[in-house]
């Protein structure tokens, strides 16, 4: 598979999550409450620069981790995609038939013959 196909397969699977939400959940339990009593989440995520806490429903739970998983996926399809255009730009770069090489010249009037005869 080229890289060009690569990199649009990656791009076509990144269009396809649907969901995505920043943070991590965490189960609680009431302190005062008996063990079997339900648990509540919380979801933390970091909002200009404080940490925001936001409490989940149980109801609302498997939306919420779907959409966390959604965005772990993201954060992996862009690491994939980076590097493909990594490898490739270091490729282009180290082609050898592709460099050009510069032939050292002096222009500097301080090494001509000229220059260094005593006036």
């Amino acid at each position: 598979m080229s890289t060009s196909s690569k990199k649009a397969q990656i791009l076509a699977e990144i269009a396809a999550i649907k969901s995505m939400e920043l943070g991590k959940l965490s189960r609680y339990q009431h302190r005062n409450r008996p063990k079997d009593s339900s648990s509540y989440y919380r979801l933390q995520t970091w909002c200009a620069g404080k940490n925001c806490t936001r409490y989940i429903r149980p109801e609302e739970l498997p939306a919420i981790q779907e959409a966390i998983d959604g965005h772990q996926r993201f954060r992996q399809l862009v690491d994939q995609y980076a590097g493909l255009v990594v490898a490739e730009t270091r490729q282009r770069l180290d082609d050898p038939a592709k460099k050009k090489t510069l032939r050292y010249t002096s222009h500097s009037k301080t090494n001509s013959p000229e220059s260094s005869s005593p006036s």
